[in-house]
């Protein structure tokens, strides 16, 4: 493994279904994640996903390439552009995963690039995976 090598390629459907479900996990419903009018009046496209929804998409992938969570010591990202959500289909979230570095202990740094369309939706992103 060396710096650059793409570790992992994962895309997530995002429906409506998902976010009404993890507005009720999580205790978040804000319209502008279930109603498109409210998003609208927000100005917005129409409904996003939840920002820390696309996050755990992000540390998913990060997850089943490492093949159990509690390997990632970080994971930081920033909120760049909503995943704007159709009422029909899906938004359609890909997680790339490269290798920044690797410690003398082993543990690897990884950068992920998080788009939906051509937009980059999380950036930066990375992750601290142990040895």
């Amino acid at each position: 493994m060396n710096t650059g090598d793409e570790l992992f390629r994962n895309e997530y459907a995002i429906r409506r279904s998902d976010l009404v479900a993890y507005a009720h996990a999580g205790g978040d419903h804000n319209p502008i994640h279930l109603d498109d009018e409210a998003a609208r009046a927000a100005g917005l496209p129409g409904v996003i996903a939840h920002g820390m929804y696309t996050m755990g998409l992000a540390a998913r992938a990060v997850a089943e390439w490492a093949g159990t969570p509690d390997r990632i010591t970080d994971l930081t990202a920033r909120f760049a552009k909503p995943v704007v959500v159709p009422a029909d289909g899906a938004a359609t979230v890909i997680v790339v995963g490269t290798v920044r570095k690797i410690a003398e202990s082993g543990d690897i740094d990884i950068t992920m690039t998080v788009t939906c369309g051509s937009d980059k939706v999380l950036a930066p992103a990375r992750a601290t995976v142990t040895a």
